[in-house]
C-alpha cells in the first residue's frame, strides 16, 4: 500500500504530466551538482520542465494515461524532462549537444510526442527536427520562390534591353 507521501507525488505528477504532449525519459548517473544544475537551467531557458522521478512512481503515472514505454526504459536513475511538444524537441536538441554526449553521464532513454511513443534512437532523432520559427521561415521560403523566380523572369527582358542600349551607347561615345 502506498505511503502518502508517495500519493502525494503521484497526485503532484500526474497533475504536472496531464498536459504533457512531449516528454523525454533520460537516465543519468554520476552527474556532479554543478553538472545537474547547468543542464536543469539549459533546459529551462528552452522552456522544458526537469524532474527525477523513482521509476515505480513514473511506470504508475504514465499507466494512468494509457503510455507503457519498453521494459528498459525506466532503469537506473530516472529523470523526466517535459512540457508541450516543442519543448520536447528543445529537450531533446539539449540533452544531444556535444558537451553533454562527451560527458557521457546522460542517456534518452524514451520519449513521447503526441501521443506517439518513441524509442530513444527515434526520441534522440528529435534534436534534428527545427524550431518553430526555422520551419516558419522555410515554409515562407517554398511559398515566397516561385513569386520571386517570376519576377525576376519579367525583369530580366527589360533590364537586358536596358543594358544593350546601354552598351550601344557607351559604343558610340568610344
Amino acid at each position: 500500500m502506498p505511503s502518502i507521501v508517495n500519493k502525494i507525488v503521484i497526485k503532484e505528477l500526474a497533475n504536472e504530466f496531464k498536459d504533457a504532449n512531449g516528454l523525454l525519459l533520460v537516465t543519468f548517473g554520476g552527474l556532479t551538482v554543478s553538472e545537474s544544475e547547468d543542464l536543469r537551467s539549459k533546459l529551462a531557458e528552452k522552456g522544458v520542465k526537469f524532474r527525477m522521478v523513482r521509476n515505480s512512481l513514473a511506470r504508475r503515472i504514465l499507466a494512468e494515461r494509457g503510455i507503457e514505454f519498453e521494459k528498459g526504459a525506466l532503469t537506473g536513475n530516472t529523470a523526466i524532462a517535459y512540457g508541450d511538444a516543442e519543448a520536447a524537441i528543445n529537450a531533446a536538441k539539449v540533452l544531444t549537444e556535444k558537451e553533454v554526449r562527451q560527458a557521457g553521464k546522460v542517456k534518452v532513454q524514451a520519449g513521447l510526442l503526441d501521443g506517439e511513443i518513441l524509442a530513444g534512437a527515434d526520441a534522440k532523432a528529435l534534436a534534428d527536427v527545427p524550431d518553430k520559427d526555422t520551419l516558419r521561415a522555410m515554409m515562407l521560403g517554398c511559398l515566397s520562390g516561385p513569386a520571386r523566380s517570376l519576377v525576376t523572369i519579367f525583369d530580366a527582358n527589360q533590364s537586358s534591353i536596358a543594358r544593350v542600349l546601354q552598351a550601344h551607347v557607351d559604343e558610340e561615345e568610344a
